[in-house]
């Protein structure tokens, strides 16, 4: 199978993405500490007054430590009413939301948490790749890929759908741990890079070639494994000539 390249033609906006509760936030916050993935056009819903700060970390670059960011926010919630601390995706998958919630509270600080549009469900959206399927998948597992060694590899491979988030580096390694331990080479592989904005990249494989001959990937980007890829495959190939919307209240 060859690997493909597709790029989602649609422009993409991930300010469109907030939920009405995070845009309301944000336009009221005094004080917003917001990460790499957030993107300047979210940014710009904020008052003119409002304190900015970048906090954010990315692969072997933080700006700052867990510590001092989570003196900061103790710091401005003390000194302002409505502090906002403004992460990409949803701030309980991933995003050390659980180690400031701790924090804060453990310091008399009130915390709510406004739930996000995680880059897990992003990427499934943008790739067209269901997570369950009938017929094909009615489970998914996500994992971080940052220390491959810690997984048990036996047990992984034997999940439908697998989504791996921090993984990039180690795409071909965990592609052969799987192998070793039973998944088919032929099973397909969809990376997606820059998930939910106008530069994202959609890279179809296998896991056989990922392990031989891994496609170049740049981040930020996660990866779907699975028969459900399949889905994505066939629809991004048709030739479409309208536009429907399918979602959820």
């Amino acid at each position: 199978m060859d690997k493909t390249n597709l790029t989602t033609p649609l422009t993409k906006r991930r300010s469109e993405l907030l939920t009405l509760k995070a845009y309301r936030l944000i336009s009221l916050a005094d004080v917003i500490l917001y990460d790499a993935l957030v993107s300047s056009e979210i940014i710009k819903l904020a008052k003119p007054t409002a304190v900015k700060i970048f906090v954010g970390k990315r692969a072997g670059h933080h700006s700052l430590k867990q510590e001092e960011i989570n003196r900061l926010l103790y710091r401005y919630a003390l000194l302002y009413p409505v502090v906002v601390r403004l992460k990409g995706g949803d701030p309980l998958v991933f995003g050390r939301g659980g180690e400031e919630l701790l924090f804060l509270t453990s310091k008399g600080i009130e915390v709510e948490i406004v739930p996000g549009i995680s880059s897990i469900l992003g990427a499934s959206a943008g790739a067209k790749v269901p997570l369950t399927h009938r017929g094909l998948s009615s489970s998914f597992t996500v994992i971080s890929g940052y220390n491959p060694e810690k997984h048990n590899w036996e047990v992984l491979a034997k999940l439908e759908t697998l989504v791996v988030l921090m993984g990039t580096k180690y795409r071909r390694e965990i592609a052969k741990k799987l192998i070793e331990n039973g998944k088919s080479p032929d099973e397909k592989v969809v990376f997606v890079e820059n998930a939910t904005t106008e530069r994202e990249k959609l890279i179809f494989s296998t896991l056989g070639e990922v392990a031989q001959n891994p496609p170049k990937v740049n981040s930020p980007a996660l990866y779907i494994i699975g028969s459900t890829v399949g889905v994505g495959m066939e629809v991004l190939k048709a030739k479409t000539t309208k536009v429907f919307c399918e979602t959820s209240a």
